[in-house]
């Protein structure tokens, strides 16, 4: 009995402040549910970045995941990226390849558009994008991809990018698309919401936030007084971890 409870396949989440991970709890139950016995998967809650090089040295490491404030950061220990990474400047998944290599991927990028397509079946021609971090840069990709026409929202914007007193100016109920990557509005921060003109939103609208806790943040229920389509970051981050998992069992 004591040798199926070791641990042969390590899985895990890099970050700083994690203990509200999605991922531990998800693969947890998947591992029991799948009888998968020998995997285990923990947060690596890092004070620092070079925190994670003898971390990647441990030899039972079968996948990490990568979040906040990390994502970015990571790239520098990396062997390879994938092409998504490459163009989007960002790793939410660490793939360690048969040769001792580590590759770098990101999935959020196939969960998001995932998430948006099944509840969205035309997809609208403008779309803005809330926050500028790494998260931001995956939804980019998306919106590049399927050739929406799109504009980053910042506190803080850089040339090209709007202000969110921009907003507040005539035009914002002619853009459907609205994505909150900012963590604004997150448990327990729950009556916080992006300063959006929300009395200019209508039916048409969608609102995504990628926020999964609470289900409903005061930015979705704005959008869902008046009947616009809004979708949380639940189903975003179900995607991603799948994603995940199917890149560390090629």
């Amino acid at each position: 009995m004591e040798k199926n409870k070791e641990i042969n396949k390590q899985f895990g989440l890099i970050g700083r402040q994690i203990d509200y991970s999605f991922s531990r709890g998800y693969f947890a139950e998947k591992f029991k549910k799948e009888n998968l016995v020998g995997y285990d998967y923990k947060n690596f809650d890092l004070p620092h970045i070079e925190d994670a090089k003898p971390l990647l040295k441990q030899t039972n490491l079968a996948g990490l995941n990568v979040t906040i404030p990390y994502k970015k950061e990571i790239m520098g220990f990396l062997d390879q990226l994938s092409e998504e990474a490459k163009e989007i400047g960002a790793v939410n998944t660490l793939v360690f390849q048969k040769d001792g290599s580590i590759l770098g991927a990101n999935t959020d990028c196939f969960g998001f558009e995932k998430a948006l397509k099944e509840r969205v079946e035309k997809l609208p021609e403008r779309a803005l994008i809330l926050g500028t971090g790494g998260a931001a840069a995956a939804i980019e990709y998306v919106l590049k991809k399927n050739l929406i026409d799109y504009q980053f929202v910042s506190r803080n914007p850089k040339i090209g990018q709007l202000s969110y007193t921009d907003l507040h100016q005539k035009g914002f109920e002619n853009i459907p698309l609205i994505i909150n990557t900012s963590p604004v509005g997150t448990f327990p921060n729950v009556d916080a919401a992006p300063d959006l003109p929300y009395h200019y939103l209508n039916q048409e609208h969608i609102l995504f936030d990628l926020i999964y806790n609470p289900k409903q943040t005061k930015f979705l229920k704005y959008g869902a007084q008046i009947g616009a389509t809004t979708i949380n970051g639940y189903s975003m981050l179900v995607y991603q971890a799948e994603k995940a998992w199917e890149l560390w069992n090629v």
